[in-house]
């Protein structure tokens, strides 16, 4: 079941949104499919450690951290703490399952790299995430002080970045393994409600009845993707979108004016401006101003999904602005 029509007369055409929100129900739905069958979109367990040199390091560590957390371990072949720490921090990437994952860094073979994040010795263990770099700990700390900061990081990758992690398929090279079946949801009659809030422009009800959903079940890709159609609605309903255009361009300076462009921006179908609008708003600003577009940004996201490769390129293009 897909959310309905949110057709919203006196606003704008909502058919690209709702386009969009479908696909994007679509690919959560199939990236759960796989991380249960080891289809694509699946990586296997060794997949979660993978060794990072310069030049790789944006591609590997910079683009992938607008997905996943990735944990630096900056090592090198002469040092005995990193012998300790090294396989510790392997497990735990396989063990975390795809909430980080560890980029592994040869300092004798990247002397640029441990320039850059300022390492005066090893093992240094940083964090990048959406594009921002993070210093966790040095030398090979004990288990406990570091399953403790892995979830620090992780809980900070989700509610300020909206990194939910990869899917991880554990019988990835297994030959014939069985798909888990998959359980039934219980969330039908819910979900129906809020689609008929949505369809009635009840905002506020669809939004609580897809929050609702959420409490139980945090994954739940429709429930997802509803509440944030449902808020971005909720946002663009009884806005003069001439006035809020023109205050956007008298005030480029002004994140609130800029954020409620880019939701019309959003609604309207133009997806690419209103992802540009909040990077370039991003770029503008520091402190709370920065990271209320950020969060903003991260919400539109979410509408669009994170399939489409206009949001790969938009979290892209925040990454290198936050970096």
């Amino acid at each position: 079941m897909q959310p309905r029509n949110m057709s919203m007369s006196g606003v704008v055409d909502l058919a690209a949104v709702k386009a969009a929100g479908e696909a994007k129900a679509k690919a959560e739905q199939a990236r759960a499919e796989a991380a249960r069958t080891g289809g694509a979109g699946a990586v296997s367990p060794a997949a979660l450690v993978i060794d990072v040199d310069e030049a790789g390091f944006e591609r590997d560590v910079l683009q992938r951290s607008a997905e996943v957390p990735v944990v630096i371990d900056f090592w090198a072949e002469w040092c005995e703490p990193c012998k300790q720490l090294g396989p510790l921090l392997e497990r735990l990437a396989v063990e975390y399952n795809g909430r980080f994952l560890l980029a592994k860094v040869d300092v004798d073979a990247n002397q640029m790299l441990m320039q850059q994040f300022g390492i005066q010795g090893i093992p240094a263990v940083f964090a990048v995430v959406a594009g921002q770099a993070l210093p966790l700990f040095q030398g090979a700390a004990p288990e406990a002080q570091i399953r403790e900061t892995l979830d620090q990081l992780i809980q900070v990758g989700e509610e300020r970045f909206g990194l939910t992690g990869i899917a991880v398929d554990p019988d990835a090279g297994a030959p014939g393994a069985a798909p888990a079946e998959v359980p039934a949801g219980p969330y039908d009659a819910l979900l129906e409600a809020a689609a008929s809030a949505l369809d009635a422009n009840d905002f506020p009800g669809a939004i609580q009845a897809y929050k609702n959903v959420l409490v139980d079940d945090p994954g739940n890709p429709e429930a997802k993707l509803g509440l944030a159609q449902a808020e971005l609605l909720g946002r663009v309903q009884g806005m003069d979108p001439q006035a809020v255009r023109k205050e956007a361009a008298d005030n480029p300076g002004d994140v609130d004016a800029q954020i409620a462009a880019a939701d019309l921006d959003l609604v309207g179908g133009h997806v690419e401006d209103a992802f540009g609008r909040l990077v370039e708003a991003v770029r503008r600003t520091a402190g709370d101003d920065r990271n209320t577009a950020r969060l903003r940004l991260l919400e539109l996201f979410e509408v669009i999904g994170p399939e489409d490769p206009r949001v790969t390129a938009a979290r892209t293009a925040l990454a290198r602005v936050l970096f």
